[in-house]
């Protein structure tokens, strides 16, 4: 079985890549621009004793997504399991946001999982079986202030995730999202302990997710066979 992670160089996705690896899975991985990232994710990887294979692709254009997927399905085989992570943020007022800061936002959070998706899924379409998991988050529940980019593209994410659901069940293709809260990666890093305490007195149970949780709920989710077209929020009670 084979699995294709993309945004693979650190945090969720190379936890998620981590993860299916523990259990035997062939990864395929790639990040846009951290090169170092992704190797240190390759050689993680390859002491598990799985194969993996990993490169630079930027994900938001077509020409290199194709590419990508054909040099590694012919080096690992054709994917079983497509993780859509790849993710970016931008924190600021709408009004101080440039057309090309929105338009980045958008084709590395949502487009990315249109042009994976579409060129991925012709080989779970011959097999008659697939899982499709994008990895969304609460602010594409809920939407959060200073982040209005970041909240419609993964807003996106969960009508493209329910709608592709409805359009592949019929050929037992299964497509969800996860919604994770507050994670503690990089992408938060910019927090100081005052902000973070703020923060985990809203959650519930107290603290942030680590990657490691959350790779752990999409590997049941593609343990599954009849879950399809939901977007599960996974955030310690925050929303």
């Amino acid at each position: 079985m084979n699995v294709l992670i993309t945004g693979a160089s650190g945090g969720i996705g190379r936890a998620v890549a981590i993860e299916f690896a523990k259990h035997k899975y062939n990864i395929i991985g790639c990040a846009k621009t951290d090169a170092e990232g992704l190797a240190e994710t390759k050689k993680t990887i390859e002491n598990t004793g799985v194969k993996c294979y990993t490169d630079i692709c930027d994900i938001t254009n077509e020409n290199a997504v194709i590419d990508f997927i054909s040099s590694s399905t012919k080096e690992i085989g054709s994917v079983d399991i497509l993780v859509n992570n790849a993710g970016i943020s931008f924190i600021g007022l709408i009004q101080d946001m440039s057309i090309d800061e929105w338009n980045n936002v958008i084709n590395t959070n949502l487009t990315s999982a249109f042009l994976m998706s579409k060129h991925i899924i012709p080989y779970m379409l011959k097999k008659q079986k697939g899982h499709i998991i994008n990895i969304s988050s609460v602010w594409g529940n809920v939407g959060a202030s200073m982040e209005v980019a970041y909240s419609a593209s993964k807003g996106g994410l969960n009508s493209f995730t329910k709608a592709l659901a409805k359009e592949l069940a019929p050929s037992n293709i299964l497509v969800n999202a996860v919604s994770p809260g507050f994670i503690n990666t990089e992408m938060n890093k910019h927090f100081d302990s005052d902000e973070l305490n703020t923060i985990f007195d809203e959650i519930p149970l107290g603290r942030g997710g680590e990657a490691d949780e959350v790779a752990e709920f999409v590997y049941k989710i593609a343990t599954s066979k009849y879950l399809t077209g939901q977007i599960i929020t996974l955030d310690g009670g925050w929303t």
